[in-house]
């Protein structure tokens, strides 16, 4: 982007937002803002960002899975099948605010979907879900922590 205010126009600003859409789509970003001067926008994707609950389904009770244990070598962390990984580069934070109690401690059991940290990319705070059900084995990021895209962050079993 350059330093000089976009012109006024719509077609102008509709290239503008088609720019910014395109750096979420190549940088796997749920949303991204830019303020400057006057002018603030904000570009989104994904549906709302508004958190909704539901009620659990009762389900046919299925065989418990064999646990998968926590890799003993640290090469191996990303390989592992329960690894959930970065997607994205930013700050990693375990709770909601500093000093509240993190969203997942090693040993719970969480359910697919589940918050396990946000990650702060570009002064926007994003929910990392849970991609599948299962037990926390490890945690591999502290709070505050830089992390790199693709960068393992916790282990489910």
């Amino acid at each position: 982007m350059s330093d000089s205010k976009p012109p006024k126009g719509i077609a102008t600003e509709i290239d503008w937002i088609k720019a910014l859409a395109d750096v979420l789509t190549e940088t796997d970003l749920s949303e991204i803002e830019i303020e400057k001067d006057d002018i603030k926008l904000r570009v989104a994707r994904g549906g709302s960002s508004a958190v909704s609950y539901a009620a659990p389904v009762a389900a046919a009770p299925s065989a418990p899975a064999p646990e998968t244990p926590a890799p003993t070598n640290p090469s191996d962390v990303g390989a592992h099948p329960g690894a959930v990984k970065s997607p994205m580069v930013g700050t990693a934070y375990l709770s909601s605010a500093p000093g509240a109690d993190p969203y997942v401690k090693v040993g719970d059991q969480i359910r697919e979907g589940d918050t396990l940290m946000i990650i702060e990319a570009m002064k926007t705070m994003n929910e990392i879900k849970s991609t599948k059900s299962g037990k926390v084995l490890e945690i591999l990021v502290e709070d505050a922590q830089p992390i790199e895209f693709d960068e393992p962050l916790v282990i489910l079993g």
